[in-house]
């Protein structure tokens, strides 16, 4: 649709095309003057406002202020000396010339040096600087004001101002110091005075939202002080800042509660001086109800409100289409239009009659323009959001579906959760008018595709959304405070666990900021690892963790220790604890209201201490009671506590650190203040009425420590409001006082203040009360429905005049009960239920909402004040359309055997219509997976059913649910019982059920086949016969056989065993070789002594059982004879006889092995060979086994070592 753009300037067309300097960029509405052809810019000043104009309506911007900045001439002036007595105050004035924006004011001397400002000399708001006493020094030199033009860039100088400063005694320069600026001599002092503002009281306006700046600046020598004040309250600290060395009082963003009276008060030795300023809080314009774009279809009734509040309160002004409506001319669609002050009341409306409104309000400080587009069409629902999104939300957070719609009538909107059911909306689920559904609690049982559908008169759509529900990302080893020495490493641990199917990121961050890895700093999964830490290391490290949907993050602080103390590594490794309490509380510096604490703070035990809490206790209204007065940093061991007059304190100090508080110090002395008059004002002021001819004005008391001094009273004032009557007032000692003989509600103004016996505190700010009410005299009238569906009504009524309420009008409450149902022989409750409409206008109407279909309903409707209601108006009937039923009142399924169920149910509670039947749905369940749907149909007077499961041994869901000619209703879920003595495994994933029948014959044990290797089984036994199942019997088989190599098939083998077999070669060569020249050793000896060798490693294998030793050190073998006998026998040779020790008999039996082996040889014992090979000496003892394991070689002995023993 095309759109077109124009502007006004000062209220009249601005030609574009006449003026060549000015042009429109294209597609907007933006106009661009250009000056590079000549042209004076003071020529385009004015007001500009934009008109945007299509085919239906004009929209109008905001007006526009151009002004051309300028930055004029300082005047020509010639500035004689100013003479001035020492001591004395001084204002050398600016006057900087007029600018648009205004210039930003300094002071400079001509050497291009700034003027030092302090307590004494400083610019006032006006850019004068003011001297509150003048010094000689002052004098020595020159003082030029200066205003700088942001806008142009320019600097103006203003000719100097030149000081002659009189003494009465001569001035010494080096006689001056800081203490004492007058060298020592005598100047006159004086008290304090305004230097600005004059008298002792003035007047600010300023408005909502803006700045307050107030400026007091005294003379008087010595330097005052300057203090402020506000009267009746407290200065709002959050709001106030304090410049100019305390000479102004700025308030940011000002509000009506900022009003009242700000007193600065000047003081020094001499006296004090006080100047009150008189705040008032006057306000531009400000929304309370902004009109916004209305859309309706034909016949269709709507209302814009366009609510604004300021003060003076604003003028509402009514456009259209850029025009005043009460100056449009009237057209066939105005007749369905009415203005009602604020409110614009459409009826009825037509296509054609679309147009933009536009809302003016004003007053005399600012004025606001809000445009607002009413549509009138027909047009089927349209879906606006994304097709088919995907949604991934946390388990266990609160969840939000979209869905974005559009139509005209207004369309209905209902949800589905896998295209099954009724609409959601109740327990788990929220649907709101704007199409988003919420799901307070995401559970994984909520994941699926849900449907939305918008409907209307003229069709439906509809859009899809699927839900997945994700496990949260959480830290469970979150990172713990680490305190290590210089130098050492130190490791914070974060272990993660989150929902397998979402990735996730962890940072690491120092004290607020991402932290750089770099080359030092070492990251893995779960930890981060900081090697010989330094100083610069200490800080709070936090380990964040992302998904893409949530988060979680942990923190600890690293500390860093110059050294350890006795014991480093206990030290280094000692937990931060809490800190040891301050010590040593002194007073000082004591006034009015206020002292100044301070104290030594104590150990903070491995751990800063960040804050310092400070308690008071008094004795006189709660004594022994401590209360917190105030917090403080933790650098902070000296404060100025402000206090409240009358109270006799003492305090306390708690130091604070991570870990947690300190005891609490010691009291320090205590330190009373003075009474004075209350400062606060009692809160809570009313006025109600308890009869219609009386007023009850009620009220706060004052706290204990707010009352400031004895004898505490309450002057209560009140006067009938816009009467002009005088005040009447009372004083009481009490909370309440009734004012009797008063007209029904009757509005009055009242207020209060505080006093006691050394004066009266501020008064409080004027409120409204009314007097009491009386019952209404009249009733609503032609009490009336339309559009009754099956779980609303639209109600209709003629409203009563409000001045017959005779109180504050509450609203139209309705009184409604179901009467029967239209259901035959179904008995319901008649209990009475209310609802409540607040309306005004001329042709009240409601919507009455969540009915029961298929019912009788009756309703009369009163008007309500506060206390009391009118008569009832005239009775209704009406009967509600057939809905969808409730669920089934119960749903109960029983096993009769393996593979039938007997289901059974009962009708709906509220069957909201005829019941045409019932409609059961079941499907297979396995584990978390379900199998396709089936379906039954039932006749509605059947409450039973008997069903065979296709698969005996599988588990079943179950859904039922009734239905009547309009659809179904609720569903009523459950899933197929467990045996009687069943345990259920169906929880667990992957559950896969087989069944194997058996004979009946067969007894027991009963082989199971085609089982899985390696598997987890549950095994049960059920008995047709019986209709039982046995306990379940939980088994894993075995894993399956893994095939293994063939070692004789390995090369390394083969090769091992032939260099063995060459090696027992070699040794019979050797052995033959020895033999042939003429060795005794036996051969086969040798070659047994040998193979035991190979078997043996180093001797560590035990004797034969049947060995045994003697007493001398020999040993009794297996033919139970002793060394000494075989000695004796003289036919016996030793080294032919011997038997090697430990090796066995003989094949045959007869021949024994020597008692030793060619280990004990090869090691080069004493033994010697002649040159034929025979021993030299015989046998020394034997050693014992013991000793012989315990010194033994640790270099075993090789096959090699004995053959080069033989050799």
């Amino acid at each position: 649709m095309l759109l077109r753009f124009s502007w006004r300037r000062n209220g009249r067309l601005f030609n574009i095309g006449k003026d060549p300097r000015v042009t429109m960029r294209k597609r907007s509405g933006t106009l661009e003057v250009g000056f590079h052809n000549g042209g004076r810019p003071e020529d385009y000043e004015g007001e500009y406002q934009c008109f945007a104009t299509n085919d239906l309506g004009v929209a109008l911007s905001n007006k526009i202020l151009l002004r051309v900045s300028k930055a004029p001439l300082w005047p020509k002036e010639v500035l004689a000396p100013v003479q001035v007595v020492e001591g004395s105050p001084l204002v050398l004035t600016c006057n900087p010339p007029p600018g648009l924006p205004p210039p930003l004011i300094f002071w400079m001397d001509s050497n291009m040096t700034p003027i030092h400002q302090d307590r004494r000399v400083s610019m006032g708001l006006n850019g004068d600087l003011y001297f509150s006493n003048v010094l000689v020094q002052d004098g020595q030199k020159d003082y030029s004001c200066n205003a700088r033009f942001n806008f142009t860039y320019t600097i103006q100088q203003k000719n100097p101002f030149n000081l002659k400063v009189q003494t009465t005694e001569p001035y010494n320069d080096t006689s001056y110091n800081a203490s004492d600026p007058f060298g020592g001599r005598k100047v006159a002092e004086t008290s304090p005075s305004f230097l600005t503002p004059e008298g002792s009281g003035s007047f600010k306006m300023v408005l909502r939202d803006e700045q307050l700046l107030l400026e007091c600046i005294a003379a008087g020598l010595p330097t005052p002080s300057i203090k402020w004040f506000k009267r009746g309250g407290d200065l709002p600290a959050q709001k106030v800042k304090f410049q100019n060395f305390n000479k102004t009082l700025k308030i940011l963003s000002v509000s009506e509660e900022d009003a009242g009276e700000y007193v600065c008060m000047a003081d020094n030795r001499l006296g004090s001086i006080r100047h009150s300023i008189n705040v008032q809080v006057k306000a531009a314009p400000y929304w309370l109800d902004k009109p916004t774009n209305l859309v309706l279809a034909p016949e269709e009734n709507g209302r814009l409100v366009c609510r604004a509040n300021g003060n003076p309160k604003p003028n509402i002004q009514w456009l259209m289409n850029g025009e005043p409506i009460n100056k449009i001319t009237e057209t066939p669609t105005s007749t369905n239009r009415e203005v009602l002050g604020d409110t614009i009341l459409f009826r009825g409306v037509q296509i054609g009659s679309s147009a933009v409104y536009q809302c003016n309000a004003s007053n005399q400080h600012g004025y606001l323009l809000a445009n607002a587009f009413v549509s009138v069409l027909d047009m089927a629902p349209r879906m606006l959001g994304p097709k088919n999104q995907l949604i991934k939300v946390v388990m266990n957070n609160r969840t939000f579906l979209n869905c974005p719609f559009f139509g005209s009538p207004l369309p209905e909107l209902r949800w589905f959760k896998n295209g099954q059911g009724s609409g959601l909306d109740g327990g788990q689920y929220r649907a709101y008018i704007n199409g988003t559904l919420e799901i307070k609690r995401a559970r994984k049982e909520d994941e699926g595709i849900y449907t939305c559908v918008a409907s209307n008169m003229l069709g439906n759509a509809e859009n899809q959304v699927q839900l997945e529900v994700k496990e949260p990302t959480r830290i469970i080893q979150a990172p713990t405070y680490q305190s290590v020495l210089r130098g050492s490493k130190a490791t914070f641990h974060c272990k993660v666990v989150s929902d397998p199917s979402l990735p996730t990121t962890v940072n690491w961050s120092k004290d607020g900021e991402r932290l750089d890895l770099g080359w030092r700093l070492k990251k893995d999964e779960e930890s981060l690892t900081i090697p010989s830490v330094s100083e610069n290391d200490e800080g709070i490290y936090t380990c964040t963790v992302k998904s893409e949907i949530d988060q979680d993050s942990a923190s600890a602080r690293l500390t860093v220790s110059e050294d350890a103390s006795h014991n480093p590594s206990v030290y280094s490794t000692l937990p931060p604890d809490r800190p040891d309490p301050p010590i040593d509380l002194d007073l000082s510096d004591p006034l009015a209201r206020s002292v100044r604490l301070t104290w030594i703070p104590g150990n903070d035990r491995r751990s800063p201490v960040t804050e310092f809490l400070v308690q008071f206790e008094e004795n006189r209204w709660e004594p022994g009671r401590w209360q917190n007065l105030s917090s403080y940093p933790g650098d902070l061991n000296s404060v100025i506590l402000q206090l409240a007059p009358n109270v006799n304190y003492q305090f306390r100090v708690i130091a604070i650190n991570s870990v947690g508080w300190s005891q609490p110090s010691q009291p320090s002395p205590r330190y009373k203040t003075t009474a004075a008059p209350p400062d606060a004002i009692p809160r809570d002021l009313r006025g109600w009425g308890s009869n219609k001819d009386n007023m009850e004005l009620t009220w706060e008391p004052l706290h204990d420590l707010e009352k400031n001094g004895p004898n505490l009273q309450y002057n209560v004032w009140w006067r009938r409001k816009d009467s002009g009557d005088d005040w009447t007032n009372v004083t009481t000692s009490e909370t309440k006082y009734v004012v009797r003989h008063t007209e029904t509600y009757v509005p009055y103004e009242i207020k209060i203040q505080a006093r006691n016996e050394l004066g009266s505190g501020p008064e409080s700010n004027i409120v409204i009360g009314y007097s009491g009410e009386d019952k209404p005299t009249d009733s609503p009238t032609e009490l009336r429905v339309s559009k009754v569906g099956s779980t609303r009504a639209n109600i209709h009524w003629k409203p009563v005049d409000l001045s017959s309420v005779q109180g504050e009008f509450k609203e139209y409450r309705l009184y409604y009960w179901r009467e029967s149902s239209l259901v035959p022989g179904l008995v319901v409750s008649k209990e009475k239920k209310t609802t409540g409409f607040y309306t005004t206008v001329p042709e009240p109407s409601g919507i009455l909402k969540d009915l029961v279909p298929y019912s009788k309903y009756k309703m009369f409707m009163v008007v309500a004040n506060s206390r009391f209601e009118s008569l009832p108006s005239n009775n209704v009937e009406f009967t509600t359309a057939e809905g969808v039923p409730d669920a089934p009142r119960f749903f109960r399924i029983n096993r009769r055997s393996l593979d039938t169920l007997y289901l059974e149910w009962g009708k709906p509670l509220e069957p909201n219509g005829i019941l045409i039947g019932y409609q059961l749905v079941y499907q297979r369940v396995n584990g978390s997976r379900l199998g396709p749907q089936q379906f039954e149909t039932f006749r509605p007077n059947m409450t039973d059913f008997i069903l065979r499961l296709p698969d005996r041994s599988a588990r079943y869901k179950f859904s039922l649910s009734a239905l009547t000619k309009v659809g179904m209703g609720e569903v009523y879920a459950e899933e197929s019982p467990l045996f009687t003595n069943e345990e259920n495994f169906t929880d667990a994933t992957d559950v896969v059920n087989k069944t194997v029948a058996v004979e009946k014959e067969k007894q027991p044990p009963v082989n199971l086949k085609a089982l899985i290797a390696g598997e987890m089984y549950h095994l049960r036994v059920y008995s047709q016969e019986l209709n039982s199942v046995s306990k379940s019997v939980t088994f894993k088989t075995k894993a399956a056989h893994i095939d293994q190599v063939d070692i004789a098939t390995q090369g390394w083998f083969i090769g091992l065993m032939c260099a063995i077999a060459l090696i027992i070669l070699i040794l019979l060569i050797v052995c033959f070789i020895k033999r042939s020249r003429g060795g005794k050793y036996p051969s086969s000896g040798f070659l047994t002594g040998f193979t035991k060798y190979l078997v043996r490693d180093k001797k560590d294998l035990p004797l034969d059982p049947v060995d045994q030793k003697d007493q001398d050190g020999s040993f009794d073998y297996q033919n139970g004879s002793s060394v000494r006998d075989r000695n004796e026998n003289e036919n016996s040779s030793d080294e032919d006889n011997k038997p090697l020790q430990g090796s066995q008999t003989s094949l045959d039996g007869n021949v024994k092995e020597s008692d030793d082996s060619l280990v004990d040889y090869g090691e080069g014992g004493d033994g010697q060979f002649n040159e034929d090979g025979s021993f030299i000496g015989q046998y020394t003892v034997k050693k014992d086994k013991d000793e012989t394991e315990g010194n033994e070689s640790s270099e075993a002995t090789s096959p090699v070592n004995a053959i080069y023993s033989l050799a």
